[in-house]
Protein backbone atom coordinates (compact mmCIF):
# COMPACT_ATOMS: atom_id res chain seq x y z
CA UNK A 1 0.00 0.00 0.00
CA UNK A 2 1.29 3.50 -0.76
CA UNK A 3 0.54 7.18 -0.21
CA UNK A 4 -0.63 9.40 -2.98
CA UNK A 5 1.45 11.79 -2.32
CA UNK A 6 -0.36 15.36 -3.81
CA UNK A 7 -3.41 15.93 -5.62
CA UNK A 8 -3.62 16.38 -9.39
CA UNK A 9 -5.24 19.43 -8.88
CA UNK A 10 -6.61 21.29 -5.88
CA UNK A 11 -9.23 23.33 -6.32
CA UNK A 12 -9.69 26.39 -4.00
CA UNK A 13 -12.09 29.01 -5.51
CA UNK A 14 -15.10 28.44 -2.89
CA UNK A 15 -15.02 30.32 0.54
CA UNK A 16 -16.30 27.81 2.50
CA UNK A 17 -17.34 24.24 3.11
CA UNK A 18 -18.15 22.54 0.30
CA UNK A 19 -21.33 19.96 1.04
CA UNK A 20 -22.57 18.58 -2.09
CA UNK A 21 -20.36 17.10 -5.42
CA UNK A 22 -22.88 16.33 -8.24
CA UNK A 23 -21.44 15.18 -11.83
CA UNK A 24 -23.60 15.49 -14.64
CA UNK A 25 -25.13 12.18 -16.48
CA UNK A 26 -22.96 12.98 -19.00
CA UNK A 27 -19.74 13.02 -17.04
CA UNK A 28 -18.74 16.58 -18.65
CA UNK A 29 -19.13 18.43 -15.59
CA UNK A 30 -19.57 18.82 -11.65
CA UNK A 31 -21.01 21.16 -9.76
CA UNK A 32 -20.48 22.10 -5.79
CA UNK A 33 -22.75 23.66 -3.34
CA UNK A 34 -20.77 25.67 -0.36
CA UNK A 35 -21.16 27.31 2.60
CA UNK A 36 -20.50 30.44 0.97
CA UNK A 37 -24.18 29.70 -0.22
CA UNK A 38 -22.69 29.48 -3.87
CA UNK A 39 -22.21 26.36 -6.39
CA UNK A 40 -19.78 26.43 -9.27
CA UNK A 41 -19.85 24.88 -12.03
CA UNK A 42 -16.52 22.76 -13.00
CA UNK A 43 -15.56 20.95 -16.15
CA UNK A 44 -14.32 17.69 -15.84
CA UNK A 45 -11.87 17.78 -19.45
CA UNK A 46 -9.56 20.51 -17.86
CA UNK A 47 -11.08 20.67 -14.18
CA UNK A 48 -11.10 24.50 -14.63
CA UNK A 49 -14.57 26.21 -12.74
CA UNK A 50 -16.90 27.22 -15.57
CA UNK A 51 -19.29 28.62 -13.55
CA UNK A 52 -20.26 31.08 -10.46
CA UNK A 53 -23.62 30.36 -9.18
CA UNK A 54 -25.07 33.04 -6.67
CA UNK A 55 -28.48 34.46 -5.52
CA UNK A 56 -28.96 32.24 -2.17
CA UNK A 57 -28.67 34.11 0.96
CA UNK A 58 -27.87 31.43 2.99
CA UNK A 59 -25.74 28.15 2.79
CA UNK A 60 -26.17 25.31 -0.11
CA UNK A 61 -26.97 22.14 1.64
CA UNK A 62 -27.04 19.88 -1.19
CA UNK A 63 -27.14 20.23 -5.41
CA UNK A 64 -28.07 18.28 -8.26
CA UNK A 65 -26.62 18.49 -11.46
CA UNK A 66 -28.67 17.48 -14.68
CA UNK A 67 -26.62 18.04 -18.39
CA UNK A 68 -28.11 21.12 -18.90
CA UNK A 69 -29.43 22.46 -16.11
CA UNK A 70 -27.95 22.80 -12.14
CA UNK A 71 -30.72 22.50 -9.00
CA UNK A 72 -29.24 24.48 -5.58
CA UNK A 73 -31.35 24.10 -2.08
CA UNK A 74 -30.31 26.04 0.62
CA UNK A 75 -31.09 26.83 4.11
CA UNK A 76 -32.82 29.87 2.87
CA UNK A 77 -35.93 27.70 2.53
CA UNK A 78 -35.46 28.09 -1.10
CA UNK A 79 -34.32 25.46 -4.05
CA UNK A 80 -33.19 27.15 -7.10
CA UNK A 81 -32.70 26.54 -10.89
CA UNK A 82 -29.94 27.85 -13.12
CA UNK A 83 -28.81 27.15 -16.64
CA UNK A 84 -25.89 25.42 -17.03
CA UNK A 85 -24.51 27.64 -20.16
CA UNK A 86 -25.12 31.61 -18.54
CA UNK A 87 -24.96 30.52 -14.85
CA UNK A 88 -28.25 32.53 -14.62
CA UNK A 89 -30.94 31.32 -11.51
CA UNK A 90 -33.94 30.79 -14.22
CA UNK A 91 -36.30 29.38 -11.18
CA UNK A 92 -36.90 29.76 -7.47
CA UNK A 93 -39.02 27.28 -5.87
CA UNK A 94 -40.69 28.99 -2.67
CA UNK A 95 -43.11 27.28 0.06
CA UNK A 96 -40.84 25.55 2.47
CA UNK A 97 -40.73 27.26 6.03
CA UNK A 98 -37.57 25.98 7.02
CA UNK A 99 -33.87 24.80 6.22
CA UNK A 100 -34.17 22.34 2.68
CA UNK A 101 -32.39 20.05 3.19
CA UNK A 102 -32.13 17.30 0.10
CA UNK A 103 -33.70 17.46 -3.90
CA UNK A 104 -34.13 15.00 -6.12
CA UNK A 105 -34.95 15.46 -9.58
CA UNK A 106 -36.92 12.70 -11.23
CA UNK A 107 -38.72 12.76 -15.04
CA UNK A 108 -40.23 16.14 -14.94
CA UNK A 109 -40.38 16.14 -10.90
CA UNK A 110 -38.74 18.09 -8.04
CA UNK A 111 -38.60 16.60 -4.99
CA UNK A 112 -37.54 18.52 -1.96
CA UNK A 113 -37.22 17.52 2.00
CA UNK A 114 -36.51 20.24 4.52
CA UNK A 115 -36.61 20.44 8.43
CA UNK A 116 -40.22 21.57 8.39
CA UNK A 117 -41.30 18.25 8.64
CA UNK A 118 -42.22 17.97 5.09
CA UNK A 119 -41.48 17.00 1.28
CA UNK A 120 -42.60 18.80 -1.49
CA UNK A 121 -42.63 17.64 -5.05
CA UNK A 122 -42.32 20.63 -8.03
CA UNK A 123 -42.69 21.19 -11.17
CA UNK A 124 -39.27 21.72 -12.96
CA UNK A 125 -40.54 23.80 -15.50
CA UNK A 126 -43.14 25.90 -14.32
CA UNK A 127 -41.75 26.48 -10.78
CA UNK A 128 -44.84 25.77 -9.39
CA UNK A 129 -44.99 23.23 -6.20
CA UNK A 130 -47.71 20.45 -7.32
CA UNK A 131 -47.83 18.12 -3.80
CA UNK A 132 -46.90 18.56 -0.49
CA UNK A 133 -46.09 15.47 1.50
CA UNK A 134 -47.44 16.17 5.36
CA UNK A 135 -47.30 13.69 8.25
CA UNK A 136 -43.55 13.16 9.44
CA UNK A 137 -43.15 14.59 13.26
CA UNK A 138 -39.90 15.69 12.26
CA UNK A 139 -37.70 16.18 9.86
CA UNK A 140 -37.23 14.92 6.41
CA UNK A 141 -33.29 13.85 5.74
CA UNK A 142 -33.52 11.67 3.15
CA UNK A 143 -35.99 11.11 -0.29
CA UNK A 144 -36.18 7.99 -2.94
CA UNK A 145 -38.15 8.08 -6.02
CA UNK A 146 -40.08 5.40 -8.36
CA UNK A 147 -42.95 4.12 -10.05
CA UNK A 148 -45.13 1.15 -8.87
CA UNK A 149 -45.00 0.09 -12.74
CA UNK A 150 -41.50 -0.52 -11.48
CA UNK A 151 -41.86 -3.24 -8.81
CA UNK A 152 -45.89 -4.90 -9.75
CA UNK A 153 -47.22 -6.49 -11.72
CA UNK A 154 -50.40 -5.24 -13.84
CA UNK A 155 -52.86 -7.18 -11.91
CA UNK A 156 -51.44 -6.76 -8.85
CA UNK A 157 -51.76 -2.69 -8.73
CA UNK A 158 -54.98 -1.53 -7.04
CA UNK A 159 -57.54 0.33 -9.23
CA UNK A 160 -57.26 3.81 -7.23
CA UNK A 161 -58.37 6.94 -9.03
CA UNK A 162 -54.84 8.84 -8.46
CA UNK A 163 -53.12 5.27 -9.56
CA UNK A 164 -54.58 5.96 -13.12
CA UNK A 165 -53.35 9.37 -13.14
CA UNK A 166 -50.10 8.51 -11.88
CA UNK A 167 -48.19 5.81 -10.72
CA UNK A 168 -45.34 7.51 -9.19
CA UNK A 169 -43.87 7.05 -5.40
CA UNK A 170 -41.88 9.11 -3.20
CA UNK A 171 -40.18 7.56 0.09
CA UNK A 172 -39.10 9.97 2.70
CA UNK A 173 -36.52 8.70 5.71
CA UNK A 174 -36.91 11.52 8.82
CA UNK A 175 -35.27 11.82 12.18
CA UNK A 176 -38.89 10.74 13.43
CA UNK A 177 -36.93 7.16 13.38
CA UNK A 178 -39.61 6.31 10.29
CA UNK A 179 -39.78 5.70 6.58
CA UNK A 180 -42.52 7.07 4.70
CA UNK A 181 -44.09 5.83 1.08
CA UNK A 182 -46.25 8.39 -0.64
CA UNK A 183 -48.46 8.41 -3.83
CA UNK A 184 -47.03 11.60 -5.91
CA UNK A 185 -50.64 12.67 -7.33
CA UNK A 186 -52.46 12.60 -4.28
CA UNK A 187 -49.80 13.31 -1.52
CA UNK A 188 -51.71 10.52 0.33
CA UNK A 189 -49.39 8.22 2.27
CA UNK A 190 -49.40 4.79 0.87
CA UNK A 191 -47.49 2.29 4.18
CA UNK A 192 -45.21 3.59 7.23
CA UNK A 193 -41.82 1.58 7.49
CA UNK A 194 -42.13 1.09 11.66
CA UNK A 195 -38.85 -0.49 13.05
CA UNK A 196 -35.71 1.85 13.30
CA UNK A 197 -35.44 3.62 16.85
CA UNK A 198 -33.12 6.22 15.66
CA UNK A 199 -33.19 9.17 13.15
CA UNK A 200 -33.35 7.50 9.08
CA UNK A 201 -29.90 8.88 7.62
CA UNK A 202 -29.75 7.04 3.85
CA UNK A 203 -32.15 4.95 1.92
CA UNK A 204 -31.08 3.09 -1.37
CA UNK A 205 -33.88 2.11 -3.55
CA UNK A 206 -33.58 -1.57 -5.33
CA UNK A 207 -37.60 -1.25 -7.49
CA UNK A 208 -36.29 -4.50 -9.46
CA UNK A 209 -36.18 -6.75 -6.99
CA UNK A 210 -38.98 -4.41 -4.57
CA UNK A 211 -36.26 -3.61 -2.12
CA UNK A 212 -35.81 -0.40 -0.03
CA UNK A 213 -32.67 -0.27 2.38
CA UNK A 214 -32.49 2.42 5.46
CA UNK A 215 -29.47 3.23 7.49
CA UNK A 216 -30.01 4.34 10.96
CA UNK A 217 -28.61 6.23 14.12
CA UNK A 218 -29.82 2.88 16.02
CA UNK A 219 -26.64 1.51 13.74
CA UNK A 220 -28.74 -0.40 11.69
CA UNK A 221 -29.43 -1.20 8.43
CA UNK A 222 -33.34 -2.42 7.65
CA UNK A 223 -34.30 -4.20 4.03
CA UNK A 224 -38.20 -3.74 3.49
CA UNK A 225 -40.49 -5.29 0.84
CA UNK A 226 -41.54 -2.05 -0.92
CA UNK A 227 -44.78 -3.36 -2.14
CA UNK A 228 -46.10 -5.46 1.10
CA UNK A 229 -44.03 -2.73 3.70
CA UNK A 230 -42.79 -5.70 5.55
CA UNK A 231 -39.55 -5.97 6.82
CA UNK A 232 -37.48 -8.56 5.51
CA UNK A 233 -34.15 -8.26 7.30
CA UNK A 234 -32.15 -6.20 9.84
CA UNK A 235 -28.53 -6.22 9.60
CA UNK A 236 -26.73 -5.23 13.32
CA UNK A 237 -23.33 -5.32 13.59
CA UNK A 238 -22.36 -1.58 13.58
CA UNK A 239 -21.32 -0.07 16.65
CA UNK A 240 -22.36 3.67 15.34
CA UNK A 241 -24.82 5.34 13.14
CA UNK A 242 -25.21 4.08 9.51
CA UNK A 243 -24.28 7.21 7.64
CA UNK A 244 -24.16 6.07 3.79
CA UNK A 245 -24.56 3.20 1.56
CA UNK A 246 -24.02 1.82 -1.95
CA UNK A 247 -26.03 -1.33 -3.20
CA UNK A 248 -23.45 -3.04 -6.00
CA UNK A 249 -24.83 -6.41 -7.57
CA UNK A 250 -26.46 -8.06 -4.46
CA UNK A 251 -23.72 -6.39 -2.14
CA UNK A 252 -24.61 -3.76 0.27
CA UNK A 253 -22.10 -1.01 1.84
CA UNK A 254 -22.49 0.36 4.52
CA UNK A 255 -20.19 3.46 6.11
CA UNK A 256 -20.41 4.00 9.78
CA UNK A 257 -20.13 6.02 12.52
CA UNK A 258 -18.10 3.43 13.97
CA UNK A 259 -15.22 4.23 11.84
CA UNK A 260 -15.88 1.50 9.38
CA UNK A 261 -17.90 0.16 6.37
CA UNK A 262 -19.27 -3.12 5.89
CA UNK A 263 -20.42 -5.28 3.27
CA UNK A 264 -23.15 -7.23 3.06
CA UNK A 265 -25.02 -10.56 1.12
CA UNK A 266 -28.21 -8.91 0.51
CA UNK A 267 -29.93 -12.03 -0.29
CA UNK A 268 -28.39 -13.43 2.99
CA UNK A 269 -28.16 -10.84 5.44
CA UNK A 270 -24.52 -12.33 6.34
CA UNK A 271 -21.26 -9.66 7.08
CA UNK A 272 -18.84 -10.63 4.30
CA UNK A 273 -16.20 -8.02 4.82
CA UNK A 274 -15.04 -4.87 7.44
CA UNK A 275 -13.02 -2.27 6.13
CA UNK A 276 -11.33 -0.16 8.73
CA UNK A 277 -8.32 2.13 8.90
CA UNK A 278 -10.47 5.12 9.26
CA UNK A 279 -9.39 7.48 12.36
CA UNK A 280 -12.87 9.20 12.32
CA UNK A 281 -16.65 8.57 11.02
CA UNK A 282 -17.09 7.50 7.54
CA UNK A 283 -18.94 10.16 6.15
CA UNK A 284 -19.04 8.84 1.97
CA UNK A 285 -18.85 5.70 -0.27
CA UNK A 286 -18.23 4.85 -3.84
CA UNK A 287 -17.95 1.60 -5.61
CA UNK A 288 -15.59 1.18 -8.48
CA UNK A 289 -14.20 -1.08 -10.53
CA UNK A 290 -13.96 -3.33 -8.05
CA UNK A 291 -12.21 -1.04 -5.42
CA UNK A 292 -14.31 0.79 -2.81
CA UNK A 293 -13.48 4.33 -1.98
CA UNK A 294 -14.03 6.20 0.98
CA UNK A 295 -13.97 9.26 2.71
CA UNK A 296 -13.87 10.37 5.96
CA UNK A 297 -14.25 12.90 9.27
CA UNK A 298 -10.29 12.69 9.75
CA UNK A 299 -9.80 14.26 6.31
CA UNK A 300 -8.79 11.54 4.58
CA UNK A 301 -10.17 9.19 1.42
CA UNK A 302 -9.01 5.89 0.78
CA UNK A 303 -8.85 2.83 -1.78
CA UNK A 304 -9.70 -0.66 -0.88
CA UNK A 305 -9.97 -3.86 -2.33
CA UNK A 306 -13.77 -4.50 -2.47
CA UNK A 307 -13.56 -8.31 -1.74
CA UNK A 308 -10.27 -8.48 0.22
CA UNK A 309 -10.69 -5.86 2.39
CA UNK A 310 -7.19 -4.57 1.96
CA UNK A 311 -6.02 -0.80 1.89
CA UNK A 312 -4.53 0.03 -1.04
CA UNK A 313 -4.24 3.38 -1.03
CA UNK A 314 -4.36 6.60 1.13
CA UNK A 315 -5.33 9.89 -0.30
CA UNK A 316 -4.70 13.14 2.25
CA UNK A 317 -4.55 16.54 1.89
CA UNK A 318 -8.22 17.51 3.14
CA UNK A 319 -8.25 19.53 6.48
CA UNK A 320 -11.91 18.57 7.55
CA UNK A 321 -14.11 16.04 6.51
CA UNK A 322 -14.78 14.74 3.32
CA UNK A 323 -18.49 15.31 2.65
CA UNK A 324 -18.71 13.68 -1.05
CA UNK A 325 -16.92 11.84 -3.70
CA UNK A 326 -17.19 11.36 -7.54
CA UNK A 327 -15.13 9.28 -9.75
CA UNK A 328 -14.84 9.89 -13.96
CA UNK A 329 -12.49 8.67 -16.28
CA UNK A 330 -10.26 7.38 -13.18
CA UNK A 331 -9.82 10.59 -11.46
CA UNK A 332 -11.21 10.88 -7.66
CA UNK A 333 -12.74 13.75 -6.43
CA UNK A 334 -12.94 14.72 -2.94
CA UNK A 335 -15.28 17.75 -1.75
CA UNK A 336 -14.58 18.46 1.99
CA UNK A 337 -15.60 21.15 4.20
CA UNK A 338 -12.30 22.71 4.22
CA UNK A 339 -13.52 24.49 1.04
CA UNK A 340 -11.39 22.32 -1.55
CA UNK A 341 -12.43 19.99 -3.94
CA UNK A 342 -9.24 17.98 -4.89
CA UNK A 343 -8.66 15.44 -8.09
CA UNK A 344 -6.70 12.60 -7.68
CA UNK A 345 -5.48 10.51 -10.45
CA UNK A 346 -6.40 6.78 -9.61
CA UNK A 347 -5.46 5.08 -12.91
CA UNK A 348 -2.33 3.12 -11.01
CA UNK A 349 -4.67 1.71 -8.89
CA UNK A 350 -7.16 0.73 -11.58
CA UNK A 351 -4.82 -0.76 -13.92
CA UNK A 352 -3.27 -2.92 -10.33
CA UNK A 353 -6.94 -4.37 -9.71
CA UNK A 354 -7.98 -5.14 -13.45
CA UNK A 355 -4.58 -7.19 -13.31
CA UNK A 356 -5.33 -8.98 -10.14
CA UNK A 357 -9.36 -9.30 -11.44
CA UNK A 358 -7.41 -11.04 -14.73
CA UNK A 359 -5.46 -13.45 -12.56
CA UNK A 360 -8.27 -14.55 -10.26
CA UNK A 361 -10.39 -15.44 -13.40
CA UNK A 362 -7.63 -17.17 -14.91
CA UNK A 363 -6.90 -19.30 -11.73
CA UNK A 364 -10.63 -19.61 -11.55
CA UNK A 365 -10.71 -20.93 -15.34
CA UNK A 366 -7.79 -23.51 -14.38
CA UNK A 367 -8.94 -24.69 -11.57
CA UNK A 368 -12.73 -25.06 -13.00
CA UNK A 369 -10.77 -26.78 -15.91
CA UNK A 370 -8.72 -28.75 -13.64
CA UNK A 371 -11.85 -29.72 -11.87
CA UNK A 372 -13.87 -30.86 -15.27
CA UNK A 373 -10.26 -33.40 -16.23
CA UNK A 374 -10.57 -34.85 -12.75
CA UNK A 375 -14.55 -35.82 -13.48
CA UNK A 376 -13.44 -37.20 -16.49
CA UNK A 377 -10.58 -39.08 -14.92
CA UNK A 378 -12.77 -40.47 -12.58
CA UNK A 379 -15.30 -41.54 -14.94
CA UNK A 380 -13.07 -43.22 -17.00
CA UNK A 381 -11.53 -45.08 -14.01
CA UNK A 382 -15.08 -45.72 -13.05
CA UNK A 383 -16.31 -47.37 -16.16
CA UNK A 384 -13.11 -49.71 -16.57
CA UNK A 385 -13.81 -51.04 -13.18
CA UNK A 386 -17.17 -51.83 -13.91
CA UNK A 387 -15.70 -53.23 -16.69
CA UNK A 388 -13.08 -55.54 -15.19
CA UNK A 389 -16.50 -56.56 -12.86
CA UNK A 390 -18.55 -57.43 -15.48
CA UNK A 391 -21.34 -55.05 -14.31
Amino acid sequence: MGNSGSAVKVCTDHQGGINWLSLSPDGQRLLTGSEDGTARLWSTADSQCRGHFQGHESYITFCHLENEAAFTCSADHTIRKWDVMTGQCVAIYRGHTSIVNRILVAKDYLFSGSYDRTARCWSVDKEKQIQEFRGHRNCVLTLAHYSSRDVLEEEEEEEEEEQKVSRDLLVTGSTDCTVKVWWVSSGRCYQTLLGHTGAVLCLILDAPNRELFSGSTDYTIRTWNIVTGEQLKVFKEHQGSVICLELVNRHLYSGSADRTVKCWLVDTGERIQTYKAHKHSVSTLKYHAGILFTGSGDACARAFNSKSGVLQKIFRGHKFIINCIQIHNELLYTASHDGTLRIWDIRGICKRNKRRLKKERSAQGRSSQKGSLSRLFNNKVGCMVQQENGE
